[in-house]
């Protein structure tokens, strides 16, 4: 794609960047093919095509956010399917995520948007606040019905459980022993809306971790690591949050005896791996940010490096979801199914595997009728598996699908917690 940025605007490290990035697209359309929102809506500007021409004309041009231009970016899941298929590598997560911080800055969006999107970055990064909402929401779902002209609310609504899961001792700050001999030494991302949603997860990865001996370390001043205002365009909160969370990982590696990070939220993970990228202008954290990018890892990279291997209590047919944080942004697709294979159980793929699920973070939550199509299409494609279980390794994912089928739907690492002894994490219908 030909660009005119200016001799002084290219001085920019950010400007030069999305000119460096559109000039890798050669207008070829084989994103149009796997982007969601494209195959629901048949725009061209609701494809990334059509966002890159919406994104150059902006940034080029030194314009402003506007509504038309902020709809059509809001619209973006991030899936990053358009990445895994384009030929040329035009790097569109980048781009989007510059174009997000642009339109942040410079378009004052309708109050009601502005009082939504900033309910989400103050509640849902904080354990607490998170709890108070969902018990607040939990009161108020039976009457969801009767916000009906208001979608977004509604959507909240659905999408709480309907009771609340009792926190888990082995979730707490601390450090849990490893059975037998250590083997290794890890830190676990214990996370903000998971530790509240389904604390199930991180005690699953810390018994199985322990098991194995590892020795597994939950900092008792970690929280959330950005993704979530990342997505937002809120440049300025995200890195607050990661920066609180870079500096607790370096004090438990500050004897350099760190092994991994380990990160069972793969939709976090995406956005920490990239953490040196976001901090690439802060000379302050930029060597924190790289170590600890290079030891992040999802925790079924792990297991898998350990050759993990276990053995099935009972038959078990499992529809494996590759979030697409996973799959496309991670680009960590045969490691969890070697795992389940691994220990015994029937993984079968989904058809439209490639496709979202339409969970994203909080865009289940902003663009909610968009959401439920893609949920709709989802479980449809899942169903047609016949599958006993579905596991995924994302919490948005699980929350997401979980809503709309009767098929039990849990953590990869739950499922090989079990194979490896622990609790069964599902009820078998």
């Amino acid at each position: 794609m030909q660009t005119n940025f200016t001799a002084e605007q290219l001085k920019s490290p950010r400007l030069a960047e999305a000119n460096s990035i559109l000039r890798a697209c050669v207008h070829c359309g084989f994103c149009l093919a796997t982007c969601p929102t494209y195959l629901l809506l048949g725009d061209e500007l609701d494809s990334p095509r059509g966002r890159i021409y919406l994104i150059k004309d902006m940034l080029e041009n030194g314009k402003p956010g506007t509504a038309q231009v902020a709809k059509h970016i809001d619209r973006c899941l991030s899936c990053l399917a358009c990445m895994t298929t384009c030929p040329s590598g035009v790097h569109y997560m980048h781009l989007v995520d510059q174009a997000r911080i642009h339109i942040e800055n410079t378009y004052r969006r309708p109050f009601a948007d502005r009082l939504m999107r900033k309910l989400l970055a103050v509640v849902l990064p904080q354990p607490r606040l998170f709890r108070a909402a969902l018990s607040l929401a939990r009161l108020i779902k039976p009457l969801s019905g009767a916000f009906a002209q208001a979608p977004r609310l509604k959507a909240m609504l659905d999408l709480a459980p309907p009771t609340l899961p009792a926190r888990d001792p082995l979730t707490e700050p601390g450090v849990a022993l490893p059975h037998g001999k250590r083997r290794a030494r890890v830190v676990l991302l214990a996370g903000c809306a998971q530790s509240v949603l389904d604390p199930a997860i991180n005690a699953a990865t810390v018994r199985l971790l322990t098991r194995l001996g590892i020795e597994v370390v939950i900092p008792a001043d970690a929280g959330c690591c950005g993704a979530l205002t990342h997505h937002l365009g809120q440049e300025r909160n995200s890195r607050a949050w990661a920066r609180k969370l870079i500096d607790s990982w370096i004090r438990e590696d500050e004897t350099g005896d760190v092994d991994a990070i380990i990160i069972n939220t793969s939709g976090c993970g995406t956005v920490i791996k990239d953490y040196a990228h976001m901090f690439a202008e802060d000379a302050e954290y930029l060597v924190k940010a790289k170590r600890v990018a290079a030891l992040a890892l999802d925790v079924s990279e792990f297991l898998h490096a350990l050759d993990f291997k276990a053995a099935a209590p009972i038959p078990t047919r499992v529809a494996y979801h590759s979030a697409c944080s996973m799959q496309h942004g991670q680009k960590l697709i045969e490691q969890p199914k070697a795992l389940l294979r691994a220990s015994g159980f029937d993984v079968v793929d989904i058809p439209e595997g490639h496709i979202c699920c339409g969970s994203a973070g909080t865009y289940n939550l902003l663009q909610p009728q968009i959401a439920e199509r893609l949920k709709e299409r989802k479980v449809k494609n899942i169903e047609t598996t016949k599958a006993d279980v579905i596991a995924t390794g994302n919490i948005g994912c699980i929350t997401q699908i979980r809503s709309a089928t009767r098929i039990p739907i849990v953590h990869t690492v739950e499922l090989l917690d079990w194979a490896a002894g622990g609790p069964i994490p599902f009820a078998p219908r």
